[in-house]
């Protein structure tokens, strides 16, 4: 997958602050921590609020309403996991092919996951795992 649509999930340079053309400088802006901005661009392309988000990300409201209001950066873990999110979310729109679609699925309970919708998988990295390889599974026509 694409490192730049990662970024344009993020908010692309307007948030990010710089272009993102490769693994190592997405990996580099992780350490550093992501402009807390890039959570409610995300929140947009999910459809769901800040508040929603905030939690799956284990951002405390109140810390991620301040951080917005200062224009601040998140922790080096809140912003993998961040990432993440957008990726899992990147890797459901390549697989299914349709925006809407795939916040649909990420949104719908899923048999193949003990009945736990996508989205809420995707706050350990195991969920998020999980949630890619359903989505891999998709892609290749196994259904489950």
């Amino acid at each position: 997958m694409e490192t730049q649509v990662i970024a344009e999930i993020l908010g692309g340079r307007k948030v990010l602050g710089r272009p993102i053309k490769s693994p190592d400088d997405l990996a580099h802006l992780v350490r550093k921590g992501l402009p807390a901005g890039s959570v409610t661009a995300l929140a947009e392309r999910l459809r769901v609020g800040n508040a929603v988000l905030s939690r799956k990300l284990g951002i405390p409201q109140r810390t991620l309403t301040r951080r917005l209001s200062q224009a601040s950066l998140l922790t080096p873990a809140e912003s993998d996991r961040t990432v993440r999110m957008a990726r899992v979310y990147a890797n459901a729109v390549e697989m299914i092919g349709d925006e809407e679609k795939a916040i649909e699925w990420l949104s719908t309970p899923n048999r193949a996951l003990g009945g736990d919708r996508p989205l809420d998988q995707l706050d350990t990295d195991m969920g998020a795992r999980m949630v890619e390889d359903v989505l891999g599974r998709i892609a290749y026509g196994v259904y489950s």
